[in-house]
């Protein structure tokens, strides 16, 4: 008799469970998807319109999309580009203009009506989830100072009214050297002369859940001190153990300057108290052209930056003081503002030129779709410039010896023979070596006569041995990584664990229904 009627009980058990079921699910997983793309460190694209050909708002928003960029930041709150986002789900930082300062930060009337006409008036639509209010204003512009936090507490009063605080925080981005003695980071504290205006900002953030905004660049940081930081350091190179920096007071290694210049300005907050608050990298960066000034502003490294800065946010492993925590960043910038006015470096930011072309291909293999343009994943190992032929010559001795790479291409009559100098031969021999060494960590040294590139330094019917072969072994891996990521559902937020009441709900339906379902199915 049992069993009978466990028999009947099947079909109506499943009649009542299914449909149930998918009705719930349905419900639950583009909540889910929701809340972990919102909760996920992400990279950004900061956009500046100084820039000639530049493509109409309604073709650059297709460009956004097709090149996967899902959050942007404006310099002010251009109406035509805000128009042109609506119901794209792209989500994008407004900015109030440093010149507009004065008027709202003396006026929460102006700061209402500024919020009407460019916030109000196109969310939902449009996703606007924070304002910006000026740009860099303690260094800048330090006359405007006095304002900034009235400027502020005028605008979320306006958002407040408007019932709009919740959804978009309201900051103000810093320039690096807001922050003093900045490394080692445990040392790094905020220049106590602008302590009247940071203390009550940090303690705003605090209280309204908003981030602290900074404006964070390795390469100023390499170029103010050349000699002292690496090269490899600056551009997230892969490092051997003895070239990591370590802060002496916390035994931190650090593999790259963003890192340390993040967790010094969590030291500098901590000095003050505040523990609550993370790090938004409003700007960050790599020139791509400069003048003689700038030998480092190449291509190849502003290639080889921001490829690894964007493979180091989403990899999500967090700075040395907080890898619990990995802040999200916006690359300065979208397109090269060729408008702008010297030194040259200033116009030559940009990932693409003002028509949407490429100014290079970023190689981000393995993260996912953002940023589209990225073909091939591959990088060489050349002999670097400046350096005298009896060096490269020993250096070129051993990869071909001891080192074992293939130098049979560089005899005499070879494709790679000419032109016949010993930098063009050490080039192809220490390319050899790190690709025969699966472009190990170290294996583009030589005693520091090497540099990884991403440029193909093939010429004519010359074909060095990085672009020969693609790696299946490397390819299996990216993709993998792609697959891992995109199937597992985190619900880890910046300040803990989160789980939507839906997902509980749908915890609580599944641990009564499977068991139930499971011993109705029992002999």
């Amino acid at each position: 008799m049992a069993n009978s009627k466990f028999t009947l009980f099947h079909p109506l058990l499943l009649l009542l469970i299914v449909p149930f079921l998918t009705t719930v699910l349905s419900t639950v997983i583009p909540e889910i998807k929701a809340q972990q793309d919102q909760d996920q460190p992400y990279v950004g694209v900061d956009i500046g319109t100084d820039a000639s050909n530049l493509v109409s708002p309604a073709d650059l928003v297709a460009f956004l999309q097709l090149q996967k960029i899902t959050h942007v930041r404006l310099y002010d709150a251009n109406a035509d580009i805000l128009k042109a986002l609506a119901k794209t789900k792209i989500r994008v930082i407004i900015s109030v203009p440093n010149n507009q300062i004065l008027g709202i930060g003396s006026s929460n009337a102006t700061a209402a009506t500024w919020v009407g006409r460019n916030v109000a008036a196109y969310y939902p639509e449009t996703v606007i989830t924070a304002i910006s209010v000026g740009d860099e204003v303690l260094t800048t512009v330090p006359s405007s100072a006095p304002l900034l936090m009235p400027a502020i507490e005028s605008l979320y009063s306006a958002l407040v009214a408007a019932n709009l605080h919740t959804q978009i925080k309201i900051s103000t981005p810093h320039a690096a050297s807001i922050v003093l003695d900045p490394f080692p980071p445990s040392q790094a504290f905020f220049n106590q002369t602008l302590s009247t205006f940071l203390l009550p900002l940090l303690q705003f953030l605090s209280r309204t859940g908003s981030p602290l905004m900074m404006n964070l660049y390795p390469y100023y940081v390499f170029m103010q001190n050349k000699g002292v930081v690496p090269l490899d350091n600056s551009l997230f190179r892969p490092l051997i153990a003895s070239k990591e920096m370590v802060d002496p007071n916390t035994l931190l290694h650090y593999t790259n300057v963003l890192d340390a210049m993040i967790d010094s300005v969590y030291f500098s907050m901590n000095n003050l108290n505040i523990t609550d608050v993370v790090v938004l990298v409003t700007e960050s960066g790599w020139p791509s052209k400069g003048d003689s000034k700038e030998p480092y502003a190449t291509i190849d490294n502003a290639d080889t930056y921001n490829s690894n800065l964007i493979k180091h946010v989403l990899d999500r492993s967090g700075t040395p003081l907080h890898p619990e925590i990995t802040s999200s960043v916006y690359i300065y910038e979208l397109f090269n503002e060729d408008l702008l006015s010297p030194p040259v470096s200033e116009a030559n930011w940009g990932l693409f030129y003002g028509n949407s072309t490429a100014v290079y291909l970023l190689h981000v293999s393995g993260s996912g779709t953002f940023l589209a343009n990225d073909t091939t994943n591959k990088t060489y190992c050349v002999a670097m410039d400046g350096v005298d032929a009896r060096t490269l010559q020993a250096a070129l001795d051993w990869a071909c010896g001891p080192g074992r790479a293939n130098c049979s291409e560089i005899q005499p009559g070879e494709d790679c023979y000419k032109p016949n100098n010993v930098k063009n031969h050490a080039s192809f021999a220490f390319d050899s070596y790190y690709q025969n060494e699966g472009k190990a960590v170290g294996s583009c040294d030589f005693k520091g006569v090497a540099i990884i590139t991403t440029t193909d330094p093939s010429h004519g019917s010359c074909i060095f041995p990085g672009s020969k072969t693609v790696s299946n072994k490397t390819r299996e891996v990216a993709n993998a990584t792609v697959v891992s990521g995109a199937d597992t559902i985190r619900f880890i937020s910046l300040y803990g664990i989160q789980i939507s009441p839906l997902h509980k709900d749908l915890s609580i339906f599944l641990c009564l229904t499977f068991p139930l379902l499971f011993y109705s199915f029992l002999p």
